[in-house]
């Protein structure tokens, strides 16, 4: 082989690396259900990469999970296909058991064996080809997730967090290619939701495992994800990083989703902001970009949310409600304060 040959091989090595690998693969796929014509998907464009970590956000009902059970062959598209690696997924229709063997999906019932105590039951999830191998995944898989001194107590006795847990091992410790999470922080409290999100982050990047999480919490898929997904009543409104949807929402509805942003219509912002807003845009602020000035537009303080390390003021302006995350201090209602904005973006109705 010449040099030349060797340095095209090595150059064709580094591309492979440096190119996405397209994992799943969405083309124009709905859902829709006869008995429910405002359910379902529709149109779905989508591509995730190999160890992606995918975000699904949206209001009850927008079809997140529609979408999960899509892309893992629970269901069937009416239109359109899913694909892993190039091949169609198969759904219920066209497989006597649904699912794809290359994922796992974890539901919000967990589908634990409740009565067996916790090594078991994730144990039971490897061959007895090989005992010792077994043992020791089954202890690394609970260390990493915090759960090795719960391995003598069974299922029915953990806390919802620790369950949670538990059904991540179970999903793990068989090595899927992807993992399809349903809401996996509903039944966790404050502080073990913050270490759960974390050691999902720190697995997701260690293992290399494609990761797809469903979550009506925007601030799951702002800790987590590589990518967001949007949803509102089936569509896909918008798809970015956390910081491009931040930074430029599609819409009111995508700021007012992931930020709980301040959404000023025309009239207001060229009345009293100075702005030269058409009818048919909106002002998009977050509350700390809602800065208290010497001198600036004049408003009434109507609500004090007292917060760990910042003060939330709902503000009236000429009979619009804005919302205001300020420094700790002594505010109370009925006070009059200048506000000013620090940053802003204008999108369409």
């Amino acid at each position: 082989m010449s040099f030349t040959h060797v340095r095209l091989c090595l150059a064709w090595v580094f591309l492979s690396l440096a190119m996405p690998n397209t994992l799943i693969q969405l083309n124009q796929v709905s859902k829709s259900y006869p008995n429910n014509p405002n359910g379902g998907v529709g149109q779905i464009n989508l591509r995730i990469q190999q160890g992606e970590f995918v975000a699904i956000l949206g209001e009850s009902g927008s079809g997140k999970t529609t979408l999960l059970k899509l892309i893992f062959g629970l269901l069937s598209p009416t239109e359109g296909e899913v694909l892993f690696q190039g091949q169609k997924i198969l759904g219920p229709e066209e497989k006597l058991i649904p699912g794809n063997e290359h994922m796992k999906m974890i539901a919000q019932n967990f589908d634990l064996n409740t009565y067996a105590k916790v090594y078991d039951n994730i144990a039971s999830m490897l061959s007895n080809t090989d005992l010792e191998g077994k043992k020791l995944n089954t202890l690394a898989i609970m260390q990493a997730l915090r759960i090795d001194h719960l391995a003598e107590r069974r299922a029915v006795e953990l806390s919802g967090g620790e369950q949670q847990r538990v059904a991540i091992a179970r999903a793990l410790i068989t090595k899927p290619q992807v993992l399809l999470l349903d809401e996996p922080f509903s039944q966790v409290d404050v502080l073990m939701r913050k270490q759960l999100r974390a050691d999902l982050k720190r697995l997701s990047k260690e293992l290399r495992t494609t990761m797809i999480l469903v979550s009506h919490d925007p601030l799951d898929g702002l800790s987590l994800a590589d990518t967001l997904l949007v949803l509102k009543q089936g569509e896909l409104l918008q798809k970015g990083t956390p910081t491009e949807l931040i930074d430029k929402p599609a819409n009111a509805y995508v700021a007012k989703l992931l930020g709980a942003a301040n959404i000023v219509p025309a009239e207001i912002a060229n009345s009293y902001f100075g702005f030269q807003l058409a009818a048919t845009e909106q002002l998009v602020v977050y509350p700390y970009e809602c800065k208290l000035v010497e001198t600036g537009i004049k408003a009434s303080i109507t609500q004090i949310h007292y917060q760990l390390a910042h003060n939330e003021l709902e503000l009236n302006v000429e009979g619009h409600v804005l919302h205001a995350q300020v420094p700790l201090g002594a505010y109370a209602i009925g006070d009059y304060v200048q506000l000013q904005f620090s940053n802003f973006r204008i999108v369409s109705n």
